[in-house]
């Protein structure tokens, strides 16, 4: 591993897709979000520098910027209420987690929490494609396993009517 390797606080793509429109803007939120998350996690840098330094970093011309940081500062804020949703459904302790994986059940659970205006399916696709872009070889396993059971405890509503 080179010194540049070691020095990067964010995990290298596998690969990205390139949707267009509005949702390409939501959906480039949601992947600085979580490399922005895990920055946070890993490095233990205030929110106020990650959100600046990702400004710098990024191009953000096609990114839904209000989101991205609603992601950062909504996940943050709600951690710990966040981290208490999908704990229980965990098959291993919370340490346990990879930290790539972590940040997209924290990011996705968040958007099942506070974000009743993108739909449960949305929330768990973009947490499934995440995870298959930045996660381990089947974290999007993981993450699609999770997600599914955690629905419909918190969308009980939607996913009821979603399955009629």
């Amino acid at each position: 591993m080179s010194k540049d390797d070691s020095d990067r606080a964010t995990p290298p793509a596998k690969k990205r897709s390139a949707p267009t429109g509005k949702l390409a803007t939501r959906r480039q939120a949601r992947t600085l979000g979580m490399q922005a998350l895990y920055q946070w996690a890993m490095a233990g840098q205030s929110l106020n520098e990650i959100e600046a330094q990702f400004h710098v970093d990024n191009d953000f011309s096609k990114v839904d910027g209000a989101y991205f940081r609603e992601i950062l500062y909504g996940v943050a804020t709600n951690r710990d209420e966040i981290d208490g949703q999908f704990e229980p459904l965990l098959d291993r302790p919370l340490a346990d987690l990879d930290p790539v994986e972590l940040a997209i059940l924290r990011l996705s659970t968040w958007e099942l929490l506070k974000r009743l205006d993108v739909p449960y399916r949305v929330v768990i696709n973009e947490g499934i494609e995440l995870a298959k872009v930045f996660g381990a070889t089947d974290g999007h396993k993981f993450v699609n396993g999770v997600l599914d059971k955690l629905a419909p405890r918190l969308r009980a509503a939607e996913v009821k009517a979603a399955k009629r």
